[in-house]
């Protein structure tokens, strides 16, 4: 733990955590802000330097999960006063979003590869990115494409004969 700024991935998985389960605990979802919680410390768990700011923030949202071992962990990052009296952190909606997201391309239905490709692409970047890979290039390559389904953010899938 030391003092210094998060990265860009520490900061996203921080603020991606808050708001999973600031919504979690509004909806009483107590397991799914649980899970997010383990995810963000399995994250963290691998990081070889773990800024200060981003530790507080999650002990302050794992306190109502686990009060007292939040407040020992509270002490240990050197505050004096209980964490009881500290604001909810809040989260930046921009570093909620993914930058990229990975696209399943399929042939005929079944699985076949999977693209990276910036958030929000249309129709036409998927499937140039989707076409553009080497392996789908090849399942491709002397078959008549008859249809190509696109659904965006989630699956492209080239119909062939």
């Amino acid at each position: 733990m030391q003092n210094i700024a998060p990265t860009n991935e520490q900061s996203r998985t921080l603020h991606k955590t808050i708001k999973q389960v600031t919504g979690d605990i509004q909806q009483l979802q107590f397991n799914t802000a649980i899970a997010r919680m383990m995810e963000f410390t399995n994250f963290f768990t691998k990081e070889t330097v773990r800024p200060r700011e981003v530790l507080e923030k999650f002990v302050l949202i794992l306190s109502p999960f686990a009060p007292h071992l939040a407040e020992e962990l509270w002490q240990l990052l050197g505050h004096t006063k209980s964490l009881a009296y500290e604001p909810w952190p809040t989260y930046d909606e921009a570093l909620t979003k993914d930058a990229e997201i990975e696209i399943p391309v399929q042939i005929l239905g079944k699985l076949r590869g999977k693209v990276v490709v910036p958030a929000g692409s249309d129709q036409a970047s998927l499937i140039a990115a989707a076409r553009a890979d080497a392996r789908i290039a090849e399942l491709l390559t002397g078959k008549e494409v008859v249809k190509t389904i696109v659904v965006p953010g989630k699956l492209v899938n080239f119909v062939v004969k």
